[in-house]
């Protein structure tokens, strides 16, 4: 054996060695804590609701007297978490979700052009299950991991791949937040996918139609538009910026002001995504800028769907913007917002130096979008990705144009 053979398998020893304490320190954690797992338990009462007939909406469970809040075709996929007991049902989500954050760091790997080998990911995934939005996820027993894959494998597909959009789709009949990628396929002229995730999001709806009628009138009428069913949009939890505003005026509805400024970011991101993908050609920042932007704008995006995170570090490092990178791996591993005293109304009584510390997420997301607007500007190059060709220009204007090559370590 070679001296560089002996080197690489030391490394990929040392590399699933930490990722095995990784997963043996939280599986500890998980034991000492006894960690409730709320959702999963929400998870299996939809899957019972819809098993015995009861009313879907109609119940709260555990100490927290949470309610259903998916559309009826999610209840309809957890039906098959009643077949097992409430702890084997803990265990198996602990581990698909640990295998889920696996094939989330394979995806995004990929989407951002790393370079292939066994030894990054590995650590990646170790490093990654401390990332507050991975760590949350699988401490509530969250579906958040499946929906980012199956977002993230979707659109990574060849643009005329049979059926893409269509897992876009299933993902936004379960929660509706992926519905806004559905937007970006449609701006970014890749009208065929959209329609196909259309379609497959109506499917979803008329599933469940079919086999809960009346907890789809009563969803599509009544329980959408209620945000308060969720959760109180103002506890530090909430990392939107409808939550940031709420804390920074010390008031439960910042109303208008709050209207306004998503109606502003959201126009303002999704025209940002658009020109990343058609002037610059950038996939990967139409994607995460579609995602940042639905984060923001969203009435409440609890700190454990900021997941986003992940192919969000893989992006900037593969680009070589190590410092931004390192950056956002301390925003999203610091957990500010917990650290601060927080219960009852201390949520709306932060003074003006604590509020960066209790919304992280949301000043942080405006500053990537920011970044995103330089980064997607005049001379825009690609870099360290598979790029998408960009849409035709308008008759009589330039074609724009496009660059390939690896620029070197920056901000």
């Amino acid at each position: 054996m070679t001296a560089t053979c002996r080197t690489v398998s030391l490394r990929s020893l040392t590399a699933v060695g930490v990722l095995v304490l990784s997963l043996a320190v939280f599986a500890a954690l998980c034991v000492v804590l006894r960690i409730p797992m709320a959702d999963t338990l929400v998870y299996r009462a939809e899957g019972a609701a819809v098993v015995d007939g009861t009313a879907l909406y109609g119940f709260t469970v555990t100490e927290w007297h949470l309610p259903a809040t998916y559309p009826p075709f999610a209840a309809i996929l957890f039906v098959p978490t009643t077949w097992v007991p409430v702890g084997a049902l803990k265990v198996v989500f602990v581990a698909g979700n640990a295998a889920l954050l696996a094939l989330l760091v394979r995806l995004s790997w990929r989407f951002a052009g790393l370079p292939a080998g066994p030894v990054p990911p590995l650590v990646a995934v170790a490093l990654g299950l401390w990332l507050e939005p991975v760590f949350q996820t699988v401490v509530f027993g969250q579906v958040n991991l499946a929906l980012i894959c199956l977002v993230l494998w979707d659109l990574s597909r060849p643009e005329h791949a049979i059926g893409k959009g269509f897992a876009l789709g299933v993902a936004a009949g379960i929660k509706l937040t992926p519905a806004v990628f559905l937007v970006y396929l449609l701006l970014t002229g890749r009208v065929r996918s959209g329609l196909v995730g259309l379609a497959s999001l109506t499917g979803t709806v008329l599933l469940g139609a079919l086999v809960l009628p009346e907890a789809s009138v009563e969803f599509w009428t009544r329980r959408v538009f209620e945000t308060n069913r969720i959760g109180e949009s103002w506890i530090v939890d909430n990392q939107s910026l409808r939550g940031m505003l709420s804390r920074a005026l010390h008031t439960t509805d910042p109303g208008p002001l709050w209207t306004v400024t998503a109606a502003l970011v959201g126009a303002g991101g999704l025209l940002l995504a658009r020109r990343a993908v058609v002037r610059a050609g950038l996939e990967t920042w139409g994607v995460l800028v579609t995602a940042l932007t639905a984060l923001l704008v969203s009435p409440i995006s609890w700190s454990h769907h900021w997941v986003w995170c992940v192919p969000l570090l893989a992006v900037l490092i593969a680009e070589g913007w190590w410092r931004t990178a390192a950056a956002v791996g301390v925003v999203w591993t610091a957990r500010t917002f917990w650290v601060v005293p927080h219960t009852g109304d201390l949520d709306l009584r932060f003074a003006w130096w604590q509020q960066p510390l209790v919304s992280p997420y949301a000043l942080f997301g405006m500053g990537l979008l920011g970044f995103a607007l330089w980064r997607v500007g005049p001379g825009a190059t690609v870099a360290g990705h598979r790029p998408v060709a960009p849409l035709p220009a308008p008759r009589g204007a330039p074609a724009p144009g496009r660059t390939t090559g690896r620029g070197g370590t920056r901000g």
